[in-house]
Protein backbone atom coordinates (compact mmCIF):
# COMPACT_ATOMS: atom_id res chain seq x y z
CA UNK A 1 0.00 0.00 0.00
CA UNK A 2 1.34 3.68 -0.77
CA UNK A 3 0.30 6.72 1.40
CA UNK A 4 -2.27 8.51 -0.16
CA UNK A 5 0.30 12.11 0.26
CA UNK A 6 3.39 11.17 -0.71
CA UNK A 7 2.96 8.02 -2.29
CA UNK A 8 6.39 6.22 -0.19
CA UNK A 9 5.16 2.59 0.50
CA UNK A 10 6.91 2.05 4.10
CA UNK A 11 3.47 2.23 5.50
CA UNK A 12 3.16 1.38 9.59
CA UNK A 13 0.01 0.54 11.23
CA UNK A 14 -0.90 1.89 14.89
CA UNK A 15 -4.48 0.73 15.44
CA UNK A 16 -6.68 -2.02 14.18
CA UNK A 17 -10.39 -2.41 15.50
CA UNK A 18 -13.67 -4.05 14.05
CA UNK A 19 -15.25 -0.49 12.59
CA UNK A 20 -19.11 0.38 14.51
CA UNK A 21 -21.36 -1.35 11.47
CA UNK A 22 -19.48 -4.41 12.33
CA UNK A 23 -18.61 -5.31 8.93
CA UNK A 24 -15.05 -4.01 8.26
CA UNK A 25 -11.80 -4.20 10.05
CA UNK A 26 -10.47 -0.25 10.11
CA UNK A 27 -7.07 0.25 10.16
CA UNK A 28 -4.92 3.33 11.46
CA UNK A 29 -1.57 3.72 9.38
CA UNK A 30 1.03 6.31 9.57
CA UNK A 31 3.78 6.76 6.51
CA UNK A 32 7.09 6.30 6.99
CA UNK A 33 8.54 8.94 4.94
CA UNK A 34 5.98 12.19 5.55
CA UNK A 35 4.69 11.10 8.38
CA UNK A 36 0.94 11.81 8.11
CA UNK A 37 -1.62 9.16 9.00
CA UNK A 38 -4.96 7.61 7.36
CA UNK A 39 -7.50 5.47 7.90
CA UNK A 40 -8.29 2.69 5.48
CA UNK A 41 -11.06 0.00 5.72
CA UNK A 42 -10.74 -3.90 4.73
CA UNK A 43 -14.23 -4.80 3.38
CA UNK A 44 -15.57 -8.49 2.46
CA UNK A 45 -16.13 -8.17 -1.40
CA UNK A 46 -18.98 -10.53 -2.51
CA UNK A 47 -19.19 -10.59 -5.96
CA UNK A 48 -22.77 -12.16 -7.69
CA UNK A 49 -21.80 -14.08 -10.88
CA UNK A 50 -22.93 -12.60 -13.89
CA UNK A 51 -26.27 -13.59 -15.12
CA UNK A 52 -27.05 -15.19 -19.02
CA UNK A 53 -29.88 -14.58 -21.02
CA UNK A 54 -31.80 -16.62 -23.35
CA UNK A 55 -29.95 -15.01 -26.04
CA UNK A 56 -26.60 -15.96 -24.67
CA UNK A 57 -25.98 -11.97 -23.06
CA UNK A 58 -24.75 -11.47 -20.10
CA UNK A 59 -25.19 -8.84 -17.62
CA UNK A 60 -24.31 -7.99 -14.22
CA UNK A 61 -26.64 -9.15 -11.40
CA UNK A 62 -29.20 -6.76 -10.28
CA UNK A 63 -30.55 -6.85 -6.50
CA UNK A 64 -33.13 -4.29 -7.68
CA UNK A 65 -34.43 -5.84 -10.79
CA UNK A 66 -34.79 -9.21 -8.41
CA UNK A 67 -36.87 -7.41 -5.98
CA UNK A 68 -39.18 -5.67 -8.38
CA UNK A 69 -39.78 -9.34 -10.01
CA UNK A 70 -40.95 -10.11 -6.81
CA UNK A 71 -42.31 -7.31 -5.73
CA UNK A 72 -44.89 -7.31 -9.21
CA UNK A 73 -45.70 -10.68 -8.23
CA UNK A 74 -46.58 -9.96 -4.68
CA UNK A 75 -48.33 -6.47 -5.74
CA UNK A 76 -51.42 -6.56 -3.74
CA UNK A 77 -50.91 -9.36 -2.13
CA UNK A 78 -50.27 -9.66 1.86
CA UNK A 79 -46.82 -10.22 2.30
CA UNK A 80 -44.86 -8.25 4.28
CA UNK A 81 -41.52 -5.92 3.07
CA UNK A 82 -39.56 -8.33 5.42
CA UNK A 83 -40.63 -11.36 3.67
CA UNK A 84 -39.60 -9.99 0.17
CA UNK A 85 -36.53 -8.92 1.83
CA UNK A 86 -35.72 -12.08 3.09
CA UNK A 87 -36.44 -13.73 -0.24
CA UNK A 88 -34.02 -11.67 -2.15
CA UNK A 89 -32.01 -12.49 0.63
CA UNK A 90 -32.24 -16.30 0.20
CA UNK A 91 -31.76 -16.74 -3.44
CA UNK A 92 -28.88 -14.34 -3.12
CA UNK A 93 -27.35 -16.50 -1.38
CA UNK A 94 -28.16 -19.69 -3.15
CA UNK A 95 -26.12 -17.81 -6.10
CA UNK A 96 -23.47 -17.04 -4.09
CA UNK A 97 -22.67 -20.18 -2.35
CA UNK A 98 -23.46 -21.58 -5.89
CA UNK A 99 -19.57 -20.97 -6.75
CA UNK A 100 -20.40 -20.07 -10.36
CA UNK A 101 -19.31 -17.45 -11.85
CA UNK A 102 -22.15 -17.32 -14.42
CA UNK A 103 -26.08 -18.35 -13.99
CA UNK A 104 -28.90 -18.71 -16.25
CA UNK A 105 -31.22 -16.48 -16.24
CA UNK A 106 -34.05 -19.47 -15.88
CA UNK A 107 -31.72 -21.10 -12.78
CA UNK A 108 -32.52 -17.48 -11.49
CA UNK A 109 -36.15 -17.61 -12.18
CA UNK A 110 -36.48 -21.03 -10.54
CA UNK A 111 -35.41 -19.73 -7.42
CA UNK A 112 -38.18 -16.70 -7.60
CA UNK A 113 -40.42 -19.71 -8.04
CA UNK A 114 -39.88 -21.50 -5.10
CA UNK A 115 -39.78 -18.00 -2.99
CA UNK A 116 -43.13 -16.86 -4.05
CA UNK A 117 -43.97 -20.50 -4.11
CA UNK A 118 -43.40 -20.56 -0.11
CA UNK A 119 -44.72 -16.77 0.35
CA UNK A 120 -47.62 -16.89 -1.62
CA UNK A 121 -49.61 -18.90 -3.86
CA UNK A 122 -51.13 -16.27 -5.67
CA UNK A 123 -47.67 -14.78 -6.60
CA UNK A 124 -46.27 -17.90 -8.10
CA UNK A 125 -49.37 -18.42 -10.23
CA UNK A 126 -48.77 -14.99 -11.64
CA UNK A 127 -45.27 -14.86 -12.17
CA UNK A 128 -45.35 -18.66 -13.83
CA UNK A 129 -47.86 -17.55 -16.50
CA UNK A 130 -45.00 -14.72 -17.09
CA UNK A 131 -42.36 -16.80 -17.00
CA UNK A 132 -43.29 -19.94 -18.39
CA UNK A 133 -45.45 -18.47 -21.01
CA UNK A 134 -48.69 -20.01 -20.64
CA UNK A 135 -50.60 -20.08 -23.39
CA UNK A 136 -54.19 -21.77 -22.45
CA UNK A 137 -56.15 -22.61 -18.92
CA UNK A 138 -54.32 -26.46 -19.20
CA UNK A 139 -50.84 -24.72 -18.04
CA UNK A 140 -52.43 -22.89 -15.45
CA UNK A 141 -54.60 -25.77 -14.22
CA UNK A 142 -51.30 -27.60 -13.54
CA UNK A 143 -49.48 -24.55 -12.04
CA UNK A 144 -52.28 -24.43 -9.55
CA UNK A 145 -51.96 -28.27 -8.89
CA UNK A 146 -48.46 -27.87 -8.60
CA UNK A 147 -48.63 -24.91 -6.29
CA UNK A 148 -50.62 -27.16 -4.39
CA UNK A 149 -54.28 -25.22 -4.24
CA UNK A 150 -56.32 -27.18 -5.92
CA UNK A 151 -59.51 -27.32 -4.31
CA UNK A 152 -63.56 -28.63 -4.72
CA UNK A 153 -65.63 -25.96 -6.36
CA UNK A 154 -67.46 -23.42 -4.38
CA UNK A 155 -70.59 -24.26 -3.50
CA UNK A 156 -73.40 -21.79 -4.52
Amino acid sequence: MKCPFCQHEEIHVLDTRVSEEGDAIRRRRRCGKCDKRFTTYERIELVMPYVVKKNGSRTEYSAAKLRGSLSLALRKRPVAAAAVDNAVQSIEEKLLTSGQREVDSHYIGELVMQELKRLDKVAYIRFASVYKNFEDLAEFQDAIVEAGQERAPRKL
